[in-house]
């Protein structure tokens, strides 16, 4: 009688790994690792900014010589602009995470290209600065999504998840010990310092990458931003960079 189950949860996990998968690439280059043999890797954070947690991972992160780089939402950014300019200032990386954070603007014909134009204008009036890193929400790309990024002279990155519950808080050990488990060399790891664009108590992220840090610095690993694993510019206007 239900024959056809088999075939839509095919089609539904076929599609998912298309569209989704930090590890799809056919629909066009998106990075989710580096390739060099050197035991480097790039933390990244998306969905914020989001107070207390962005600054608290990112004062932990600068206290310990750590450099990450966080994909910020538009209006996140606009409602911690401050937040923004002081990891950016420590020397952290921002980029791009667009500007709501909503998945349906991915189905309104030309919403997202509004979207992370008008992240860039945001970022640039807060940082002096414009970012060249671009990474869509859900890692959900298209093909003309990828070519819009590009024509904007953004490099769109994926990472593969820290842990697949994160954002749902579970256990700071719980998420330590999937990421470790999960790092090579050259892994760019996602975490999330807010939710969506709502905020959220991340308190066990943050307490997850004190733990991930302290273990991957004592397994020999250097910590490098997404610009440095992959080898490409961090802002567009690379002059003084």
């Amino acid at each position: 009688m239900f024959l056809w189950i088999p075939g839509v949860l095919a089609v539904a996990f076929g599609a998912y790994w298309v569209l989704m998968s930090p590890y799809s690439q056919l629909l066009g280059r998106y990075p989710y690792r580096g390739t060099g043999p050197d035991r480097v890797v790039a933390l990244t954070f998306d969905d914020g900014p989001n107070e207390p947690y962005s600054s608290q991972i990112g004062d932990y992160l600068a206290g310990r010589g750590i450099r990450a780089t966080f994909f910020q939402v538009g209006r996140c950014v606009e409602r911690f602009p401050e937040t923004t300019a002081r990891l950016h200032a420590a020397g952290h990386v921002i980029g791009n995470h667009a500007a709501t954070h909503a998945f349906h603007a991915y189905f309104v014909p030309g919403r997202l290209a509004r979207e992370i134009a008008q992240t860039q204008e945001v970022l640039r009036d807060r940082l002096g600065r414009t970012p060249a890193l671009f990474r869509s929400p859900w890692l959900w790309r298209q093909p003309w999504l990828l070519r819009a990024v590009r024509r904007t002279a953004l490099q769109p990155v994926a990472g593969e998840f820290c842990h697949a519950l994160e954002v749902f808080q579970p256990s700071a050990a719980r998420i330590a010990r999937r990421a470790v488990a999960k790092t090579r060399p050259g892994s760019i790891l996602i975490f999330h310092d807010g939710f969506d664009a709502r905020g959220g108590n991340r308190s066990r992220t943050v307490e997850a990458v004190r733990i991930v840090t302290d273990e991957l610095l004592r397994r020999g690993y250097r910590f490098v931003t997404v610009d440095e694993i992959l080898g490409i510019p961090a802002y567009q206007d690379t002059a003084g960079a």
